[in-house]
């Protein structure tokens, strides 16, 4: 009693990495310093050196890059500055932009 067993092998297995998206920060002439700090320690958990860092390259060239993240992540992450930043009072907007 003899069984055969037939297998089917693929000949060429292809992954794909999901896109990434760098998502900033814009500058704008209301939001104060000290939010922008506190948005990217909550929402991106830069340490308070790095916040720093970064929030003067927004003040200084008018965008700072917060992080590079999946695209489902980097929405998740606009969203939430935008609703701190309406919560609060200030006009702060991000963006995500492909890598």
């Amino acid at each position: 009693m003899a069984t055969s067993t037939e297998y089917e092998l693929l000949d060429e297995v292809s992954l794909k990495y999901p896109k990434k998206y760098k998502v900033f920060i814009l500058n704008d002439d209301y939001t104060s310093m000290d939010f922008v700090v506190d948005v990217l320690m909550g929402v991106f958990h830069k340490s308070y050196q790095e916040a720093e860092a970064i929030m003067l390259e927004v003040h200084k060239k008018d965008r700072g890059l917060c992080g590079v993240y999946t695209h489902e992540i980097a929405e998740t992450k606009v969203m939430q500055v935008h609703k701190r930043a309406k919560d609060n009072g200030f006009p702060l907007k991000a963006t995500l932009e492909e890598e």
